[in-house]
């Protein structure tokens, strides 16, 4: 259940943007008619791989384009820099409600200890986290998802999509996170075929190793699971997955992407054909639905978790050899029922 909190808008500051936030990363706006009050509106930072990553981070920029569109009125993106520390982050946000931005988002459990400091700064400004659920302030929504559900469906169209009976998963980082979807994915594999084998792989231990960030790494990892027989891959890697997905194209095996559709973006267009499905989490629905909670002067806050119930995780029917086979549909569509009615539980580590 939501927990709701009547905050108090941040009043616009003068000073520009782009000063503010020249020492902590890049940013973007777009102006747009202010309300009467002059207050601007939301303002996401971007986790490691930033924008373009055709995954989780643009999910969030997504989110904010509904929200300027509807709403007109100015906003903001900021870039990560490499190497950056956690009181970086906590810059970044500062800067950004100084200005008068409300809400202001940190995409990304590395925002936990920023928001929080943030928080505690600004009790009038709304803030949200994407992926934590660790943050106890009246002033902050915890945007949260089941991953592992959508993970678990994407296990059940694995294992009745492979012939060679192995599938694999890469994991951008090895972290309680990456987990959730591990964890689902192997058990919606086994529960539909237990004679198929997971491969499982991560492809480092900390995202400043550049486990979200890679797509070499990614297609390097892929590229192992395949020689091992893996017919199927399922990323959930950020930027990564897209070395992923281009290795599983490469070697005309399936590959499973992660957050977004992956079969929509452009980026990622030619290899389309090779992404059977996306296990999605609506990072731009949280995001926008965040926005105008506070547009209607009602900001959400504690924590508010989305899940196949809700429709905020799933997986995409965008490839037509997916959303075409009968067989797998109906697989997939018993399992989500027995997920929503309780009846299957699934494991998140």
């Amino acid at each position: 259940m939501r927990r709701i909190s009547r905050i108090t808008v941040a009043g616009a500051a003068t000073a520009s943007l782009a000063l503010a936030l020249s020492a902590c990363g890049g940013t973007s706006t777009s102006a747009g008619s202010s309300d009467s009050k002059g207050d601007k509106g939301l303002a996401i930072a971007y986790d490691v791989g930033g924008k373009g990553d055709q995954s989780f981070n643009d999910a969030a920029y997504a989110g904010l384009e509904q929200a300027k569109k509807e709403f007109g009125y100015q906003t903001a993106d900021v870039e990560p820099t490499e190497g950056e520390t956690g009181a970086d982050k906590e810059q970044r946000l500062v800067s950004l409600a100084k200005q008068g931005y409300n809400p202001v988002i940190g995409v990304g459990y590395a925002y936990a200890s920023a928001v929080k400091g943030a928080a505690e700064k600004f009790p009038d400004t709304t803030f949200g986290i994407v992926d934590d659920e660790t943050i106890n302030a009246k002033n902050v929504a915890d945007l949260v998802f089941n991953e592992e559900q959508a993970s678990y469906l994407a296990g059940v169209a694995a294992a009745k999509s492979s012939k060679s009976k192995v599938v694999g998963f890469v994991g951008g980082v090895d972290i309680p996170l990456i987990h959730k979807f591990q964890a689902g994915f192997a058990q919606g594999v086994k529960d539909t075929d237990p004679k198929v084998k997971v491969l499982s792989q991560y492809l480092t231990q900390t995202a400043e190793e550049g486990g979200f960030a890679s797509p070499d790494k990614g297609k390097t990892a892929a590229e192992g699971q395949i020689e091992k027989k893996a017919d199927v891959v399922y990323a959930a890697a950020g930027l990564s997955g897209q070395g992923v997905i281009e290795a599983a194209a490469a070697k005309k095996v399936w590959a499973i992407g992660v957050d977004s559709d992956q079969y929509e973006q452009e980026a990622l267009a030619k290899y389309k054909d090779s992404i059977l499905t996306s296990a999605m989490k609506d990072v731009a629905k949280a995001v926008y639905s965040l926005a105008k909670s506070v547009e209607d002067g009602k900001p959400e806050t504690g924590i508010v978790r989305g899940d196949l119930k809700t429709g905020e995780v799933s997986l995409s029917n965008s490839n037509p050899k997916f959303a075409d086979d009968a067989e797998l549909q109906e697989a997939i569509k018993t399992a989500k029922e027995k997920i929503i009615s309780g009846e299957i539980k699934v494991k998140s580590s």
